[in-house]
């Protein structure tokens, strides 16, 4: 096995992950992305799965992990195909009978009262990919160019897909016939770029968006080599300094050929399988088919369009259905405290989810609404200067929700937490 003395984030490791493609506008959120979206969290985060059987590792030469994070921001794969599997074990706590976590005050978020999509857009991307943030799936990935993507989630008797095809993004639940038609975002320069959930949904994505984080908190090593895919590749260690911070190591295997990240696997400090993995099973980087992003409306099935879309005022919403002047995640007014590993995101709910949030003048329990209940049920009562609230906890990421409706959640423990409250 070839093996590669650690080397610690250096400058010049920091500005390897700055030229990974990221475009100025999307650097604040750079700056949380990991803990929080690079982790599965605000992103809603993706997969767990292993590659093909290895044959044994393979000899590759000496690489140090600042050159090997070069090949990464170097590498282009504009076109490519294969299939990912994913895993995502973030350990979140069942929900009481009746209520979810998209679950707004009108019922289940995006679905009818069966919960079904029925009178909703059963197709939109924003209610279907959530369904990645736990369990194992399977998704097929396709890539020509920065103008045609395809992601498909491939169940036993449906597949859900999503397709960019020039200024076109169509999205198809089989499983209810319903199809979700919008148009391609532009981009910092004018250009059409592609809709963020076509983006974080592979090893590469998530491995550009952890590297660009990548400072003197950080440490980088190489420790040996790897068979992903049928592909040599090599084995990138990165592990946060920092005490607070509850990642372990993220760990990801770079294509010895062409830098392209192949598999993804972040471990949380506290031990046990790793809470998100990523990875390639199938990969090819020949030109894919043509008709691989051509689609056409099925026969009966309902189509809306981003058009349809009304805020709660009656107004249009955005391009992608969510109200305006809210941020990526859904909320207002959203601040981060501290930075890199142990960042923090503090926001206040539009309509506060803290135990009075339910009733007026409630303070808790049975009269404080489905939230409050929750809260009560599964959170450990935490208090400070900032008043009372409870702490929430999964196997990477806490999340403290103040009395008054403020959440402060990352990838730090919950003493982080509370003292991010209490300043």
């Amino acid at each position: 096995m070839a093996r590669n003395e650690p080397t610690h984030g250096t400058d010049g490791a920091a500005g390897a992950g700055e030229s990974a493609g990221r475009a100025p506008g999307r650097r604040k959120a750079v700056r949380y992305a990991v803990p929080v979206a690079v982790a599965g969290v605000a992103a809603a985060s993706i997969g767990i799965g292993t590659a093909l059987a290895s044959s044994g590792d393979p000899d590759l030469p000496k690489i140090s992990a600042q050159d090997l994070i070069a090949k990464v921001a170097k590498s282009d794969a504009q076109q490519l195909s294969g299939t990912v599997k994913i895993t995502t074990d973030l350990g979140l706590p069942s929900m009481p009978e009746g209520l979810s976590l998209g679950d707004g005050p009108g019922g289940k978020a995006g679905h009818g009262p069966a919960g079904k999509g029925e009178g909703a857009d059963a197709a939109s991307p924003q209610a279907k990919l959530t369904e990645l943030a736990s369990g194992t799936h399977t998704l097929r990935v396709a890539a020509d160019g920065p103008d045609k993507q395809r992601l498909s989630i491939v169940e036993r008797a449906a597949e859900y897909s999503l397709i960019r095809n020039g200024d076109q993004v169509w999205a198809y639940d089989s499983k209810s016939n319903t199809v979700h038609r919008s148009t391609a975002p532009k981009d910092a320069k004018g250009g059409k770029e592609a809709p963020e959930e076509l983006r974080g949904a592979s090893p590469q994505d998530l491995a550009k968006k952890t590297l660009a984080a990548v400072d003197d908190s950080t440490s980088v090593s190489v420790d040996g080599t790897a068979k992903v895919a049928g592909r040599d590749a090599y084995q990138l260690v990165i592990k946060p300094k920092q005490a607070e911070s509850t990642v372990g190591a993220v760990r990801i295997a770079v294509d010895a050929k062409n830098g392209v990240p192949l598999k993804f696997t972040l471990a949380p400090k506290g031990g046990g399988k790793a809470v998100v993995e990523a990875a390639f099973t199938k990969v090819d980087f020949g030109k894919p088919a043509a008709d691989t992003f051509a689609f056409t409306p099925p026969k009966g099935a309902k189509v809306t369009e981003d058009k349809d879309a009304k805020d709660g005022k009656g107004g249009k919403a955005g391009a992608d259905g969510r109200k305006k002047g809210l941020d990526e995640s859904g909320l207002s007014g959203m601040n981060v405290i501290g930075k890199s590993w142990t960042s923090i995101a503090e926001f206040k709910t539009p309509g506060g989810v803290g135990p009075g949030a339910g009733a007026k003048g409630a303070k808790g329990g049975k009269d404080a609404g489905p939230a409050g209940a929750l809260l009560d049920g599964l959170g450990s009562k935490v208090s400070g200067s900032f008043g009372s609230g409870h702490v929430f906890s999964t196997r990477l990421v806490n999340a403290l929700v103040t009395d008054d409706g403020k959440v402060y959640v990352g990838a730090v423990t919950k003493d982080a937490l509370v003292k991010a409250a209490s300043k």
